[in-house]
This record gives structure tokens, sequence and C-alpha cells, in this order.
């Protein structure tokens, strides 16, 4: 009882508890911005995904959403968020074509790549009076990000919607609830102590690269499979089919490449780095100025792993430090067993918080 009055408070959050300190202003792009001046806006501001900005009147949004933009005084529409486009949309039409005419790929327009991965096919607000439980159960469920209307023109809203008008908004991510779930672990005590492989939150089906695969095959077995993200696996006998994905359980686990090692990567120089192997390519991205580190130890290339008897609060913590997006899930041999993800944090430490005010 005692345990569950202590998270009577953290129940009662808000989604704008979550962004009242988050006051980045919010990365956009305009609809006619090219492939690669969107790349150059997401690595210029160290970020995965941009909303994409278009004229009002003249476009659905993803999903049939209605996402405006309008003036704070008048009201007046300025400007309609068409979709969202990360790293893996952009991986994804990289990977896409049947020839190679670099130019010809970076130079289409943004908007004709919205919703070429899944995600990108639906686009979310989140109101601030949203409770945190609400945010959680949309995020526990595969989302990633969500739109947050700092003064909405909307009335009486509360919760995930597909219309909403207001003067700006910020991003709100995963991580960023996993960092406010973080600032609260005195609260979670309970479930974050418990170890991942009791808690059933490892993904134990994972597919992975060998070292040797070339980056332009990785790309295109990502973007086939709608991974943001693949563990490189250690060969095994040189005959592994290095242009398809491979079961990587079991297998030593080397490094990770991820579709968000583009930030690593200058725009000018992204076509001569691409036949590189997989390891090639996140060596390079690891010593990049465009990641302020020429140490060989950064994080961009260290393994951030845990082990199945690991508890949720380590897990969690490492995500939170290194800023990725997975934690992997290895043995006492540095072979992997499967990986948590950060929709998998969010859903335990929802679940925990409703049983315990069942209990109330």
């Amino acid at each position: 009882m005692q345990i569950s009055n202590e998270k009577q408070g953290l129940r009662e959050k808000k989604v704008g508890d979550v962004t009242v300190e988050k006051k980045r202003r919010l990365v956009e792009v305009p609809y006619t911005a090219t492939l690669a001046h969107t790349l150059n806006a997401l690595v210029a501001n160290r970020v995965v995904a941009v909303p994409v900005a278009a004229p009002p009147g003249h476009w659905i949004g993803a999903g049939g959403s209605m996402i405006m933009e309008s003036d704070k005084q008048t009201g007046a529409v300025r400007k309609h968020y068409i979709g969202m486009v990360t790293m893996l949309d952009i991986l994804g039409h990289i990977g896409g074509g049947d020839g190679f005419d670099f130019e010809g790929i970076m130079s289409v327009p943004v908007s004709s790549i919205i919703g070429h991965c899944l995600e990108g096919l639906s686009l979310w607000t989140l109101n601030p009076n949203t409770s945190i439980l609400d945010c959680m159960e949309m995020f526990s469920k595969g989302i990633h990000r969500a739109l947050v209307p700092l003064d909405s023109h909307m009335e009486n809203i509360s919760g995930v919607e597909l219309v909403e008008s207001a003067s700006s908004y910020r991003m709100l991510t995963q991580m960023d609830v996993l960092r406010f779930l973080k600032e609260h672990a005195s609260e979670l005590n309970s479930v974050l102590s418990c170890s991942v492989g009791e808690l059933g939150v490892i993904h134990e089906t994972v597919f992975g690269v060998t070292d040797g695969t070339k980056v332009m095959e990785a790309i295109k077995c990502m973007k086939v499979a709608s991974l943001n993200a693949v563990p490189i696996i250690e060969a095994s006998d040189g005959t592994e089919d290095c242009t398809k994905l491979i079961n990587g359980k079991g297998r030593k686990l080397i490094g990770t490449f991820s579709a968000t090692d583009l930030r690593g990567c200058p725009v000018t120089q992204l076509q001569s780095w691409l036949p590189l192997s997989v390891m090639d390519f996140t060596e390079k991205v690891s010593t990049s100025p465009l990641h302020g580190s020429t140490n060989s130890r950064s994080p961009w290339r260290e393994l951030v792993t845990c082990f199945a008897e690991s508890c949720l609060g380590e897990a969690i913590d490492k995500a939170v430090a290194k800023h990725v997006h997975r934690v992997w899930v290895v043995d006492r041999q540095g072979s992997l067993v499967g990986l948590v993800s950060l929709t998998d944090m969010i859903r335990a430490v929802r679940i925990s918080l409703l049983s315990d005010a069942s209990v109330i």
C-alpha cells in the first residue's frame, strides 16, 4: 500500500509536466526541401526526425491528420504539418533504387518520401493535459514521437489526436518520457529493480548483419524489415550471404548499425562512405567531428548491453546515458540473447503503475 501511495503523484502527472523543461524550438523542414537539405537539418540539429510543413489547404496530412500552426492572436492558419520524416525514411529512399544516381536520390523533395516507412504513415499530437499513463500507452505501442501544442486553440481535448491547431509545438519522444521516469526512479523501485528477463521484456528474435556486410546492403535489408537498427555480428565462416539479414541469436555481438549513424556522416561524404563495410562505416562515424569526438572509445562505437538478469533500471540508465533506442541483451560470453527497446521499457513501467493503481 505504501509503494502504491508513493506512485500516486507520478500517475497524476501530465504530458505538460514532461515538456515543461523542453524549451528547444521545433526543428522542421518545408515540403519543398530536398532530401539533402533535410538530412543537413537533421545532422545540424542532432535529431532523428522532423515534421514537414506545407501551406494550408493543399495537402492531406499523414494518416488523415490535420495538425496546423496558427497565429496566436488571430487564429489564422499559417502552415499544415503534413507528416514526419525520419532517418529511416531517408535510408529507405537511398536503398530503394535499382540504379545509383546519388545526386538524383538526394534532390527529390522531402514530401515525396513521407510514409515510405511504417511510422511515417501517421502523425500524432499529444495535448499537454494528457495523463502520463495515456502518453505511455501510446509510446508502448511502438509510436516513437508526437507533437505537443504549447497553446492549443482546440477546446476540451485530452489525449492522442490527429486534429490540432496551435501557435507552436514541441516534439515529445520516447526518450523524453524515459528521462522523466528516470527522474522519478525512487517512486518506481518495485519495477526498476526487477530483471529484464523476469519482466519478459526481452525480444529474443533478433536479425542482424555480419561485419563484412556493405552499408548499402544493410540499408536495403533494414528498409525491407522496417528496422531502425541492426546488430553487427561476427561472421562465422565467410560463406554467409551478406546481402540478407541473419539470425543473430547466440552469435558474437561486435557492433550496431543504426539509421541514426547518418547523423555522423557529412552529406558531402555520404556517397563515398556507402560502399564501406558496416564496421568501417561505424568506425568513421565514431571519429566524425559531427559528433564532437575523436576518441575511438566514443559512445558511437561502444556496445550498449545488459544481461537477462540485469534490472530494468540499469537498462533504462544505459539507454538514456548513451542516447540509444535499444539495449542489446548478451550472455557472459558476449553472444547475443536479444534486445530491450524503449517501447518495452515504457510498457513495463506503465503496467507496473496500472497494477499498483488497482491495489489502492
